[in-house]
């Protein structure tokens, strides 16, 4: 009975304070414009009153700072019109981290007197019109209009037409078409794209906002690196013009981020855009965000963004595979109209795996070197611009290195290419093993079998004499060993 009613009492508290800064709304509401009231005051809960001071919850320290620096006149006048002259303010702060995301602490904060005046507004008096993106100051309003229109910041050469597809990023590529012809009506909001420096992510987010400009000319897209987003920040802050950024960034239909991974040490920028990202999202916009991980190991980063990032689809992007760096070799060479052999190509393709950008500046070194040199660019040309541009090592074609590439090949583990057993796609990997060992190498036949868990050297030549077969009768066949063949040989060079 006595826990009843004290249950009861804290709900009645509960009640009351609710009851009094729902009146507290209706003023405010009156005095800023509905952006304003939807990013710093829709998030306030009231927790408590206690006599005639009512306690507010709010997200963070920071926001509690943005309230005491920017409202501060304006909810002092509104507490003592709701409660009296007596009337006075308290706040709550949750302090969340991963640490205490299930049973969240908090802290209490006294309300500053209400007497200085704003340094930006006089909010009860004259209200700004933020609604109107005219009043607003932009970091990329094109000069000259009369009317604000948005500079989208993005590069033009970075299309669909020009992304190459493969395995390694299809998910993403398709996941963006998607977005780019329904932005903010799909699933897929937001869409986190992560993945290694230099496989392609800032390609793929600009291609989607270069689509949406074609197909919706009537939505604003924007492209922003998180480090530019961070300095933009910054030096609002310093100008007391923070208000300015956040609703212009509001305005954004499209908002693409990139490298969000640096907003790990930028606490106050986490959040702001957490502001920004509800207000984008409850409105329907789209948000396109890239990560070099996955979001679910940023650490450093606050739980309630990292949960955001989850609402809507992470696709990752991984290393460019052997065919895609063709592929995108081939590309580039149609672009700047070179012609280069399929050797020089796949020997290009092969030397240099680690992302995009390393892949096109091999082939502007060989385009440089063919012309300084006035040579044609052949696979000697090619053998001498890899030395220089890539860190190669000197390496042995050895039997296990040919097992290898035959096991990534054939996605086999390698452990089972060497078990003893007799299914057919083992057989057939290991068949095909042989067969290149005895062509790449100087291997006796006795000493490839021993490389097999000691099979003699009748075994090798069955083997070498069933690939030559098959080889002559099965075309299909005869390309897959042929594709493995030319990896070898690429890696023999």
């Amino acid at each position: 009975m006595e826990q009843h009613q004290v249950d009861t009492k804290q709900g009645k508290i509960n009640s009351d304070s609710e009851a009094v800064w729902a009146k507290c709304l209706e003023v405010i509401k009156d005095n800023v414009n509905w952006r304003t009231f939807q990013t710093w005051f829709e998030p306030i809960r009231a927790v408590a009153l206690t006599g005639n001071v009512l306690t507010l919850q709010v997200p963070s320290q920071f926001f509690y700072e943005w309230l005491e620096e920017h409202y501060v006149e304006l909810l002092g006048k509104t507490i003592k019109r709701v409660l009296g002259k007596d009337g006075k303010l308290e706040y709550r702060i949750l302090m969340e981290s991963a640490a205490t995301k299930r049973n969240p602490v908090s802290i209490n904060m006294p309300g500053s007197a209400y007497a200085k005046p704003s340094k930006e507004n006089n909010y009860v008096d004259m209200p700004l019109k933020w609604d109107d993106p005219n009043n607003i100051k932009t970091p990329y309003a094109i000069p000259g209009l009369k009317r604000v229109q948005i500079d989208p910041q993005l590069n033009s050469n970075y299309t669909f037409d020009k992304f190459i597809e493969g395995d390694c990023n299809r998910v993403a590529r398709s996941a963006g078409l998607h977005v780019a012809q329904k932005p903010g009506a799909t699933s897929f909001n937001p869409l986190v794209v992560f993945g290694g420096c230099g496989w392609g992510k800032t390609h793929l987010v600009q291609a989607i906002g270069n689509e949406v400009r074609r197909l919706h000319p009537n939505k604003a897209v924007l492209y922003v690196s998180a480090e530019k987003f961070i300095n933009q920040f910054i030096d609002h802050s310093k100008n007391n013009e923070i208000n300015d950024f956040i609703h212009f960034y509001q305005l954004i239909d499209v908002l693409i981020l990139d490298d969000i991974h640096l907003f790990i040490n930028a606490v106050k920028s986490q959040d702001v855009f957490f502001a920004i990202f509800n207000h984008l999202h409850q409105s329907g916009k789209q948000i396109i965000l890239t990560s070099d991980t996955a979001p679910k190991d940023l650490e450093g980063m606050q739980e309630r963004l990292i949960s955001r990032f989850r609402w809507g689809l992470n696709a990752d992007i991984q290393a460019p595979d052997f065919e895609t760096r063709q592929q995108i070799l081939r590309l580039k060479m149609h672009q700047e109209g070179l012609e280069i052999s399929d050797e020089v190509v796949k020997y290009v393709a092969y030397n240099v795996n680690n992302n995009v950008r390393e892949l096109e500046g091999a082939l502007i070194a060989l385009f440089a070197q063919s012309t300084l040199n006035r040579k044609e660019i052949d696979l000697d040309l090619a053998k001498k611009v890899m030395k220089n541009f890539v860190k190669t090592k000197a390496r042995e074609l050895t039997i296990q290195n040919i097992q290898k590439m035959v096991c990534e090949f054939y996605n086999i583990p390698y452990e089972r290419l060497m078990a003893k057993t007799r299914k057919r796609e083992v057989v057939q990997a290991r068949q095909i093993t042989m067969f290149l060992a005895k062509k790449f190498t100087k291997s006796s036949l006795k000493n490839i079998g021993e490389h097999f868990g000691g099979f003699d050297h009748t075994t090798v030549i069955h083997s070498c004499q069933t690939v030559e077969n098959l080889m002559d009768t099965d075309t299909e066949y005869k390309e897959q060993v042929l594709e493995v063949q030319q990896k070898v040989h690429l890696a023999s060079l």
